[in-house]
């Protein structure tokens, strides 16, 4: 018994030494903050994607006409330099008399893509081509080598971005500085819709006689978002 009374003080002691502490202990505000990077980045690869389409009765000679259209387009396309060649979509379906009941012939499509740096010889390849094919999609896109290399230094201008703002927010807060709790970084690109701000193939139809125009790629906006929480420490 007496020992227990010996100690009393002592825990006494600790608990009144308590609220000192806590007063001493810095006190922090969790905020969100958000910060973004971006650019406008000039589109350096193209994609054009041609097809062949027929209808015969027979289905077996349909599937080999289309087969020898493509592979000679193919053959073609292989002989211009930087020109990266694919083949598409493939399908068939029957056509039924005016009825509905009776299948009358069928039809095929197949597809082409290609994909160039070059504009230019992409371009002349593709009106070469539309004496057997026809054009179904073109668009420009940044390549990969372009885009990680665009991202790496957006990167660090989001972060950058980030770190000043969560600056003006602790000065707001009337802080004495702060400390990074989580940062996420993410990123982006809006691109334009096929055609849109393609000056070419207004119409390539060589049956219209209408030349190859100039090709106005166009660009994407490229950006990186920063995400975070920080801890503003108050005075």
């Amino acid at each position: 018994m007496p020992r227990l009374l010996h100690l009393a003080p002592l825990v006494l002691a600790a608990l009144t030494s308590l609220p000192a502490q806590a007063e001493d202990a810095p006190r922090y505000n969790r905020i969100s903050l958000h910060a973004e990077a971006n650019r406008e980045i000039a589109h350096d690869l193209m994609r054009v994607t041609l097809y062949a389409e027929a209808q015969h009765k027979d289905p077996g000679q349909l599937a080999g006409d289309i087969t020898r259209s493509l592979n000679g387009a193919l053959e073609r396309a292989r002989q211009v330099a930087g020109v990266k060649t694919s083949l598409g979509n493939r399908n068939s379906h029957p056509v039924y008399d005016d009825q509905g009941r009776r299948i009358v012939a069928w039809r095929e499509r197949a597809e082409l893509r290609l994909e160039s740096a070059d504009f230019a010889a992409l371009s002349r390849l593709s009106a070469d081509l539309l004496g057997e094919l026809r054009i179904a999609d073109m668009r420009f896109a940044i390549a990969d080598a372009t885009r990680k290399k665009s991202e790496d230094a957006l990167l660090q201008d989001a972060v950058k971005a980030f770190g000043e703002r969560a600056q003006l927010a602790t000065r707001a807060l009337g802080g004495s500085g702060y400390k990074l709790v989580s940062l996420n970084l993410s990123g982006s690109a809006m691109a334009p819709p096929p055609f849109a701000r393609a000056t070419m193939m207004k119409t390539m139809d060589r049956e219209a006689g209408a030349p190859v125009q100039e090709i106005e790629a166009g660009s994407s906006q490229v950006s990186i978002s920063a995400d975070g929480v920080i801890e503003v420490q108050m005075p």
